[in-house]
């Protein structure tokens, strides 16, 4: 089959390579009929190069149609047109009874101390092959794979239930944003759009998205979504223009949907390329013990929020030595909630809004660019570089 590779820093190729089989009872096998590429796909494709190996199979948004099943999938069938979590869990262990999937006991990577093995995310993860490809073995398929009509819709109104959509239902369920309350996103790429419309569906009164790409402001502001353009504003800035917005208190809650890959922290940024290109073990000993990130999106956050609000962080960080202001956290009195999501747990809440015809999510407006599988490596470039008004991008295998 062909699948998309990493094979160095900012280095990614289509290539030929060995179809998936059955390995166990709970796998199942689909053909992949589209997949994402995510905002994390970048932390492998720019930094995090020192987890892997030259082949490794990308992608973690994936959905498509079964086309064989172990001996102990459940109800799942051959032909089942389904959306695969990029969290792999049992759905039975301690964590997954608790709504906990991502930190499943059963596939955690303890070798490495992390919770839920993924699809397509390095050895810390368990090096499981990603979805970024024609074929994807998909592990614990009695549970994972969420089963969709075959209607004859655009994949585009279902595969971001794989991701997206469970995270920014997430950010927003630990945000505990106030009926008729205000919500800072901060960060309009694919999981800011999808909280701030989420945010906006479940009662907040008011809903500021950040940013400071003109495309990303736009696509927020058609959806009712106010915005501000950080572009006119100073480093620094963005907590007082929200105190400004808000009588001066700052907003009941804020989402951070950007992570370590925010503007505004030049000398860490340059720290985390550094490390970035050092021999692999020395720069896994750096990052496990002393990296850092770009903390700009985080500091903005836990300031723009009002005393006594939350702060909930869906962007990814991977730092072992971030150093944060907990004088003023505690102060403030702010609440910090965080984590991968518990893709699983909020399918039950997704499922009915991405059916329903009117799409009060905007899930049909949020794909600028469809291309075929063979140009994911122009696709990650784009992508990275924000060119061409991209914001996310879907691959077809078929094409």
């Amino acid at each position: 089959m062909r699948a998309l590779t990493w094979q160095g820093l900012e280095n990614v190729s289509v290539e030929t390579v060995p179809d998936p089989t059955i390995q166990d009872p709970t796998d199942a096998i689909i053909r992949v009929t589209s997949t994402a590429i995510c905002g994390s796909d970048l932390h492998l494709y720019g930094v995090l190069g020192m987890y892997l190996d030259a082949g490794d199979i990308l992608g973690h948004e994936a959905m498509g149609v079964v086309e064989e099943v172990g001996s102990s999938t459940g109800d799942l069938k051959v032909g089942d047109r389904v959306v695969i979590p990029f969290g792999i869990a049992c759905g039975t262990c301690f964590m997954c009874r608790r709504g906990l999937q991502s930190q499943c006991e059963t596939t955690q990577v303890r070798a490495e101390g992390k919770g839920a093995a993924l699809f397509g995310y390095t050895r810390l993860y368990g090096s499981v092959p990603g979805g970024q490809a024609q074929y994807l073995r998909v592990p614990q398929a009695q549970y994972g794979p969420v089963v969709i009509p075959d209607d004859g819709t655009p994949d585009e109104r279902y595969l971001y239930l794989s991701d997206v959509l469970p995270t920014a239902w997430q950010a927003v369920e630990y945000a505990a944003v106030p009926s008729g309350g205000t919500v800072v996103v901060l960060g309009l790429g694919p999981i800011g759009q999808m909280a701030a419309r989420i945010a906006r569906h479940r009662g907040a009164g008011r809903v500021i998205g950040v940013d400071l790409v003109p495309e990303r402001l736009a696509m927020a502001a058609r959806h009712g979504v106010e915005v501000l353009d950080t572009a006119h504003l100073g480093q620094g800035d963005v907590g007082s223009a929200i105190r400004d917005l808000t009588d001066g208190r700052g907003a009941d809650a804020v989402i951070d949907a950007v992570g370590m890959e925010a503007h505004g922290s030049p000398i860490a940024e340059a720290a985390m390329k550094v490390v970035g290109r050092l021999p692999d073990p020395l720069a896994a000993a750096a990052t496990e013990r002393a990296g850092t990130d770009r903390l700009a999106a985080l500091l903005t956050g836990i300031d723009a929020v009002r005393r006594g609000g939350t702060v909930s962080i869906s962007g990814v960080y991977g730092g072992a030595k971030d150093p944060l202001p907990m004088m003023q956290l505690f102060d403030k009195q702010v609440t910090l909630r965080m984590g991968q999501a518990n893709v699983r747990h909020w399918i039950d809440d997704l499922l009915p809004l991405v059916q329903d015809e009117s799409d009060p999510l905007g899930v049909l407006d949020l794909r600028t660019h469809r291309l075929p599988l063979e140009r994911a490596a122009d696709a990650y470039r784009t992508f990275q570089h924000k060119e061409d008004g991209c914001i996310k991008v879907v691959l077809d295998p078929s094409l």
